[in-house]
């Protein structure tokens, strides 16, 4: 049996880059922990520094349960350099290859639209980008 995964982000404002991932990968807010009814009272039984926030962290999850958790949690050093590890947004739909492409960058331009930018766009296969705080990301074809 494989293992399982969840995928944590390092950023300066939590609640932003969860609104965007959100938008980008249909996300929805994590529920805390059974039996727990808030995040800000499941936080509270790890006694935070006045300095700390519930905002500075945010738990997503795909509502279907087929993709892996992802966490984003506010740090005080900024992004100095190129992912080593990045998502790939994979954009479902069949037809031909212009019909994919054309897909692709719909979705891309969608996510221009939700703050992220383009960074290098490979014509007829996929798209680099960035969401709002640097962090790269590929917008692509599922496979057909």
């Amino acid at each position: 049996m494989a293992a399982t995964f969840d995928l944590t982000l390092d950023c300066a404002d939590a609640q932003l880059l969860a609104a965007f991932w959100k938008t980008a990968l249909g996300y929805v807010d994590e529920p805390p922990p059974a039996p727990f009814t808030t995040r800000e009272e499941w936080l509270a039984q790890f006694d935070l520094p006045e300095d700390e926030s519930a905002d500075d962290g945010a738990w997503l999850c795909d509502p279907d349960g087929a993709g892996p958790r992802l966490s984003l949690f506010k740090v005080p050093e900024a992004k100095t350099g190129k992912n080593r590890l990045h998502i790939d947004i994979r954009v479902p739909g069949h037809g031909g290859p212009d019909e994919r492409w054309a897909r692709v960058r719909a979705e891309s331009e969608r996510l221009v639209t939700a703050g992220a930018t383009v960074l290098e766009e490979y014509d007829g296969h996929h798209v680099v980008m960035a969401d709002p705080e640097g962090n790269e990301f590929c917008v692509g074809a599922a496979s057909a």
